[in-house]
């Protein structure tokens, strides 16, 4: 088995020391789009014993330009990612343990997700999920390796619990403009470099060597690069890290939950239920309304003029076509239910 991973056992600072201890790790990625797809690949290869991957999206052909695990099959079939990834990842690695988990990274789920894990990995696109990671990380003490990217520039830092500033004290000093891939877009390039740092850390992390703690960003097609020391901004009150932490983004909100996908014209809505829905049942009723319901095991999709809607197991639903929420609730109500 270790054949498999002998160019990366002579790599003097993992040795076979360093791929035993790979291959009894675990790491949980949340998100698996395009960053998520990178280091989830690498992470596989490389003998990570086992990879949590959760993720509340479906393959589309506008991913496929980056997101590197997918193919215009998984697109054609609307397979979430979570599922996507996983299959392709078994074919690359099958004696490692994959995980997948179609859903959103909420607190009710989170710390669940988070049994036996000793690292962290973001692969998301939005602010809410990452501060939510953070509490998790800082409550726990389980490192996270932020990443981000956005047209050709990138970023990534090692937040280490008790060692190093957190999420919620770097904040004024993380660019958080809203630009997004799906407003300004993003090449590949940027991604790949992204992923590369964050799964470096990773491994250097896993097997016992020092991380790097400064923040890292680049402009690839620019050819810029920067390391910044954060040291000195962990803040002694700071409410997620601070010595009297609260861990204010573990609060879990009651009610229907809604949120406009980041620069998307899609909001999706998350019921207040943890009850698996029967989309076949779903599908009947909606026949005599819709005449284009198309599926699988884990979603359905279907057109109501001009939105269309994608209903998972969960009762997740993506109401494609407005930023509305009061519409988009309005939406979900009329034909799915309360």
């Amino acid at each position: 088995m270790m054949e498999r991973y002998s160019r990366q056992i002579l790599f003097a600072p993992i040795g076979e020391k360093g791929q035993e201890k790979l291959l009894k790790s675990h790491v949980l990625i949340v998100g698996a789009g395009a960053l998520g797809c990178a280091s989830a690949e690498m992470l596989t290869r490389a003998g990570v014993g086992k990879l949590t991957i959760i993720d509340r999206d479906y393959v589309d052909y506008s991913n496929l330009g980056r997101q590197q695990l997918y193919t215009e099959e998984d697109a054609k079939q609307s397979l979430p990612k979570a599922i996507a990834a996983k299959k392709h990842l078994q074919e690359i690695n099958k004696e490692i343990t994959i995980r997948a988990v179609v859903g959103d990274f909420t607190p009710s789920n989170a710390e669940g997700l988070l049994e036996r894990v000793d690292l962290i990995l973001d692969g998301t696109d939005n602010f809410e999920t990452r501060f939510l990671i953070n509490d998790l990380s800082m409550k726990k003490n389980i490192p996270w390796i932020y990443g981000a990217c956005v047209k050709s520039y990138g970023m990534s830092v090692s937040i280490i619990p008790k060692e190093t500033p957190c999420l919620t004290c770097l904040m004024k000093a993380i660019p958080h403009d809203g630009m997004t891939c799906d407003t300004v877009g993003v090449i590949a390039p940027v991604v790949q470099m992204v992923a590369s740092y964050q799964v470096t850390e990773t491994i250097k992390y896993l097997v016992g060597q020092p991380v790097s703690k400064e923040l890292v960003s680049f402009d690839v097609w620019n050819r810029q690069h920067s390391i910044v020391d954060m040291a000195k901004l962990k803040k002694e009150d700071c409410p997620s890290c601070g010595q009297n932490a609260t861990y204010p983004y573990l609060t879990e909100e009651r009610g229907m939950k809604t949120a406009v996908l980041c620069g998307r014209n899609t909001v999706q809505i998350r019921p207040n239920t943890t009850e698996a829905l029967s989309l076949k049942e779903v599908a009947q009723k909606l026949k005599p309304l819709v005449s284009d319901i198309v599926g699988n095991d884990f979603l359905i999709s279907f057109s109501i003029n001009p939105y269309r809607i994608v209903l998972f197991q969960d009762g997740r639903a993506l109401i494609h076509g407005t930023k509305d929420i009061n519409e988009a609730k309005g939406i979900y109500q009329k034909y799915i239910g309360a």
